[in-house]
């Protein structure tokens, strides 16, 4: 049976869609855990690793309920220290984020619980919450893949509680403890910056600079990385990998959806996938094409019923990239 831990907050979420609609939700972990509980059925369970207020603690279990085969005995309250998120859309893929409260950061005597997984996905949406020492004792005591978005690293906040995109200077150091580096093409460009840049480029974000990947890549896989994706939004994702000392790149096109509703998540819910998809098949194409379903999916809806069972996740694969 798959075991996959998903490691992160699990924010209570007040969201503005570019639809002007407010949801009020529980986030980040919350998308998926859901996900990946919905694809497994009976033959796998999700682990839940996070810290999150009392006021919270019941509401997220109750949340988790319906579903067997979710393992919530590593959600604790025990420090009543949880994560609260106001996000405001500026249009379907740019948002506005403010954060009221910071989650404990999860460190190894939170991992020392936790029996041996086959995968552990890592979603961190502030810098603050993984702490290194955490990844190394998993890289040293156990032999589960480590899945690791880098939206935690390459984003900050303020006194103020304004978020803001910061560069992932210590990224070097990571690398070593990860085998799945996940990324959008914009937390991309926080993370190389291996010449002088203008200050216009250094305050902005440009959706077709994506020429530095290739030479990105190349770092990112001779430092320890064994795959690295980058998502690009409607295009869908690129993949890189080392084969027989040469580096190969692989576009795995987006799984389209005519109706955005909501996008909060779908950057979690893509590692999910790829989690799915390494732990079950170890096929790094066919967790792309899990990744590419779990976020397209995402975007339908404004509650957890948008993710589906595994028979209908297939057909939509099917439907999308044929057999």
């Amino acid at each position: 049976m798959t075991k996959i831990a998903v490691l992160g907050p699990i924010p209570r979420d007040t969201i503005i869609t570019h639809h002007k609609e407010t949801i009020k939700k529980y986030g980040c972990v919350s998308h998926p855990v859901i996900a990946l509980a919905k694809l497994f059925g009976k033959d796998g369970t999700v682990y839940p690793v996070s810290h999150v207020h009392e006021v919270d603690y019941q509401n997220i279990i109750d949340l988790f309920a319906p579903y067997e085969n979710i393992n919530t005995r590593h959600i604790s309250s025990k420090h009543d220290r949880g994560t609260v998120i106001e996000l405001k859309f500026v249009d379907q893929n740019n948002r506005l984020e403010r954060q009221t409260a910071c989650m404990k950061p999860i460190v190894p005597k939170d991992i020392k619980p936790l029996e041996e997984m086959d995968a552990y996905v890592f979603i961190p949406i502030t810098d603050f919450e993984i702490s290194m020492r955490t990844l190394r004792y998993i890289k040293k005591n156990r032999k589960g893949l480590v899945v690791f978005d880098a939206h935690g690293p390459t984003t900050s906040m303020g006194m103020t509680g304004d978020r803001y995109r910061k560069f992932w200077v210590d990224m070097d150091d990571w690398l070593r403890y990860i085998d799945i580096l996940k990324m959008n093409l914009e937390e991309s460009q926080a993370c190389w910056f291996k010449r002088e840049y203008s200050s216009d480029e250094m305050t902005s974000y440009d959706e077709d600079r994506t020429e530095h990947l290739d030479e990105m890549a190349a770092h990112v896989l001779k430092k320890g990385v064994k795959y690295f994706y980058v998502t690009l939004d409607a295009k869908g994702c690129v993949f890189y990998t080392k084969k027989g000392g040469k580096i190969e790149k692989t576009l795995v096109k987006s799984i389209y959806m005519e109706n955005v509703v909501d996008t909060t998540g779908c950057g979690d819910s893509f590692a999910g996938g790829l989690a799915y998809g390494f732990a079950v098949y170890g096929d790094p194409v066919k967790a792309a094409e899990y990744a590419n379903a779990l976020g397209a999916l995402r975007t339908q809806g404004k509650t957890f019923d948008v993710f589906k069972s595994k028979a209908e996740t297939d057909a939509l694969i099917t439907e999308h990239y044929g057999k």
